[in-house]
């Protein structure tokens, strides 16, 4: 088989309830609520949050910078881990 550039993984982590924060994007203010994070080719990870408006209603998912502390960056190393376990042990093509 030819080689495979694989440029990034990613996933989805819900950011649990006494974890989340709240952040102001063009004088809305929205609740974070997940994180996504990506395994870059170098090994890396990178990661954005993504959150509701507080107000509710239609308003858009919108991506913001993950909030630098100790246990999110706990929440997103451990799941990195858990999601390669996942990859890992994957069953193919459903």
């Amino acid at each position: 088989m030819a080689d495979i550039d694989i440029t990034a993984l990613a996933f989805n982590v819900t950011i649990p309830e006494h974890l989340r924060w709240r952040d102001e994007r063009r004088g809305e203010e929205f609740e974070l609520q997940s994180i996504t994070v990506r395994l870059l080719a170098d090994g890396s990870l990178a990661a954005k949050a993504y959150g509701k408006p507080v107000a509710g209603g239609r308003g858009a998912y919108v991506s913001f910078a993950v909030r630098r502390d100790p246990e999110i960056d706990a929440l997103i190393a451990e799941a990195a881990t858990q999601a390669s376990r996942r990859w890992s042990a994957h069953s193919g093509l459903a």
